[in-house]
């Protein structure tokens, strides 16, 4: 249940691995065609389960600074603006495999958490489309969304990371709730200091890191150029 597609409209964390033997998604997942309209999307290959880290972000991702010549170079500048992110310091994120493609969707079954992760926020089964909410990549302007949820927006604006924040950060503390639980194959491509902070708050309750903290102001953007 595809919303906004990754292959038709711009979308979408460079942290520290000293062991990372897996892709920055989760490794069984694969790339399909979803439709014609929508382009490819990722699906699971087996059950993750609620609380699996399916996203990190590691040291092979591509980054664009505001000022980087690739940004407007004709042979760079659509796969950039489809494919590309916006992290908290306003520089543009690329990834390398196929996290690319993840498409969003009004009601996700993964969402990207404060530390730089997206998390499973219930049980993805084989064969489903892996999607994330694409509310949290610092839009530059509203994207008009067809997933089909019940609860689809129909539009997915710029601030709806400050209009719904706090009812994301339910959905990512509960989905926290089972991150020791879990077999977690992407852990090795966490730096040691995000490590400790989701140790941190998943042993003790303290120290939660909110979704807000993805957030980039582009106003502010706007005065540093």
């Amino acid at each position: 249940m595809s919303a906004v597609s990754a292959e038709s409209l711009p979308r979408r964390l460079t942290f520290g691995a000293t062991d990372c033997r897996h892709p920055m998604i989760h490794p069984h997942t694969e790339l399909r065609k979803v439709s014609d309209d929508i382009g490819h999307g990722v699906f699971a290959t087996a059950l993750i389960p609620k609380g699996t880290m399916v996203y990190v972000k590691d040291e092979l991702e591509l980054e664009f600074h505001p000022g980087d010549r690739r940004i407007a170079d004709p042979r760079y500048a659509d796969i950039v603006e489809t494919y590309a992110y916006l992290d908290p310091r306003g520089v543009r994120i690329l990834s390398w495999d196929n996290a690319r493609y993840v498409n969003h969707c009004c009601e996700p079954n993964t969402m990207s958490t404060g530390y730089n992760f997206e998390v499973a926020l219930r049980d993805i089964q084989p064969g489903e489309q892996i999607t994330d909410e694409y509310g949290l990549f610092n839009l530059a302007w509203e994207l008009r969304c067809c997933c089909g949820a019940p609860g689809c927006r129909g539009i997915v604006h710029p601030d709806d990371a400050d209009n719904l924040a706090d009812q994301w950060d339910v959905q990512l503390k509960d989905a926290l709730s089972t991150y020791l639980n879990v077999h977690q194959p992407l852990l090795p491509c966490m730096d040691l200091q995000t490590r400790r902070s989701v140790m941190r708050y998943v042993k003790t309750g303290k120290g939660y890191r909110s979704c807000r903290a993805l957030r980039f102001r582009h106003d502010a953007l706007a005065i540093s150029a």
